[in-house]
């Protein structure tokens, strides 16, 4: 009961701190991070130990399909580039420099153990870096990479990891041994990812009940990542798929009055795992604390503290390199030809802000959660409590030294939005009411149906003028024209699935991506349910 009781006043506390860091222009995972540093130093307070096979699965697996499914793949093909580059090469970079280093501060320590802590360390979590960025609208780009990298890096360090875990507990792995492997998980996982995508949506496209398709969601995710995991596959890099998949035939398959809830009750899983991550390992310091002395804190804390230092160097050290070597490539060959968005890397100072973004966060606490305690003729991991240790020093260092100083360094560098999203909002809102209203012509004349065609043409002229720069006209306050009737709900249900259709084919041609997409979405989703209450039959009941 105390455990529960904990619990329950933390997620108040991290709501409490989620509320303050908005206010302050903080990551949020700062501050409950330092809150749960601050468990561990708390005289009675349990300590609690997670099954290491759930934690990966319970923290990453929801997380990481949340992030994945509103990725927007135009964009993301755009800047592939840069992307692959920090997915592979900063997270390749990064392992080999954190194992170097812990390896020569701890000259006991097997390397496969120095490369899992390096594969631990290494994906920075880009939750943190928009939850600020968000907040000042840098460019729309810089936005892109951080997020598509996010999502790779956490498959690619995560490889690393499985393959160094396995090495430390049952023995060597040698590099020809691994790379097979690596190969084999990988396609294996895309493939996997893909076909599960055509598979489970159109499943959970039939479930009308809100709270049922919500449920079925979240076993499906869970479901997704256990097979792959059963099938010795990557679960990350499967779910990164599926989820990348699903998003772009689900938008025409669910309804909005699931979508909406069910994007809420998203949004609020997600926040309470990132919690829960963090008063986890707030349990487990404690135990560890319990059982070192001073003089090995003190080198545990060395420890921790180079290796933040080797993983943030390692980061800024690659996106300067790569960056500039990008520049001067294409220098003689790019002039005259914009239309190759991604002939050049990042700009200097694009490359300052995302060197800076390398908070690390619940990727890199689960990992470390994650790492096996033994017991039941298992063997534990070597340095476990070092290493755990190390973990969340580095995940709390980063988001408070790189986390509160973002914003300064934004502001500093005067990087300014680009507004992209906002104009592909603006035409996404022209294209889909001009096909809202060509759906009603023809329409029979009763109230409703007039009412509905005076409404698009409205709303019309006011997304026309807001694209033209002019100020937009407020709708119509049409909602109370009349009493309904069934002609009139069919005119408003062709009229909205004639906006939706058009806003898929927009996404489908590349005009707009999935960050104007799903703002439009969100618009036409209320909309059709507002709609829906405006030509709901009211017919009597037969007798």
């Amino acid at each position: 009961m105390l455990v529960f009781e904990i619990i329950i006043g933390l997620l108040l506390a991290g709501a409490a701190l989620t509320a303050l860091s908005r206010r302050i222009g903080t990551p949020y995972p700062a501050l409950v991070a330092l809150a749960g540093a601050a468990l561990a130093l708390v005289p009675g307070t349990p300590t609690l130990v997670l099954e290491p096979d759930l934690a990966l699965t319970l923290f990453v697996a929801p997380v990481l399909l949340d992030a994945a499914y509103d990725a927007s793949q135009r964009d993301l093909r755009a800047s592939w580039r840069t992307v692959a580059g920090l997915a592979v090469g900063a997270v390749a970079l990064t392992v080999v420099v954190v194992a170097v280093v812990a390896r020569a501060l701890v000259p006991g320590m097997p390397w496969a153990v120095a490369v899992a802590l390096g594969a631990i360390v290494a994906p920075p979590d880009a939750a943190a870096a928009t939850a600020v960025l968000g907040q000042l609208r840098p460019p729309h780009r810089l936005m892109v990479i951080l997020e598509g990298e996010s999502l790779f890096n956490d498959a690619s360090a995560l490889l690393v990891y499985r393959l160094a875990v396995g090495a430390a507990v049952a023995g060597a792995l040698s590099p020809l041994e691994a790379l097979p492997l690596l190969l084999v998980a990988t396609v294996g996982s895309v493939a996997l990812g893909y076909a599960l995508a055509r598979v489970i949506p159109p499943l959970i496209a039939r479930i009308e009940d809100v709270p049922i398709a919500v449920v079925v969601q979240f076993c499906g995710t869970f479901a997704v990542w256990m097979l792959a995991e059963r099938l010795h596959l990557s679960g990350i890099l499967t779910v990164v798929v599926f989820a990348m998949a699903s998003a772009q035939r689900a938008a025409g398959q669910m309804a909005a009055r699931v979508r909406i809830p069910s994007y809420a009750v998203w949004g609020f899983a997600v926040f309470v795992l990132n919690v829960l991550a963090f008063i986890l390992v707030g349990f487990q310091l404690k135990a560890i604390l319990g059982r070192i002395d001073a003089a090995t804190l003190l080198r545990y804390a060395g420890v921790a503290g180079a290796v933040g230092l080797a993983a943030i160097v390692a980061r800024i050290a690659w996106v300067s390199a790569t960056a500039a070597v990008s520049r001067l490539r294409c220098r003689p060959a790019c002039d005259g030809a914009p239309e190759r968005p991604d002939a050049i890397g990042l700009s200097p100072r694009g490359a300052a802000v995302v060197g800076w973004c390398g908070m690390r966060g619940i990727v890199t606490l689960a990992a470390a959660l994650a790492l096996p305690t033994g017991g039941r003729g298992a063997p534990a991991f070597p340095h476990r409590d070092l290493v755990v240790f190390t973990a969340f020093a580095v995940v709390l260092g980063t988001l408070v030294l790189q986390g509160m100083t973002l914003r300064p360094l934004l502001r500093a560098l005067r990087l300014e939005g680009d507004r992209s999203v906002d104009r592909e909002v603006r035409l996404a809102r022209v294209e889909t009411l001009r096909a809202g209203l060509s759906a009603t012509d023809g329409a029979a004349g009763d109230e409703l149906s007039r009412v509905l065609r005076h409404r698009y043409e409205v709303m019309l002229r006011g997304a026309e003028a807001e694209l033209r720069g002019g100020a937009a006209e407020a709708p119509a306050g049409e909602a109370d024209g009349g009493p309904p009737r069934t002609q009139g709900a069919a005119v408003a249900r062709r009229a909205v699935e004639a906006e939706r259709g058009r806003l898929l084919s927009l996404r489908a041609e590349g005009t707009i991506g999935d960050a104007a997409f799903q703002r439009v979405e969100e618009e036409l989703d209320l909309e059709e349910l507002g709609l829906r209450r405006l030509a709901r039959d009211e017919a009597p009941e037969a007798s």
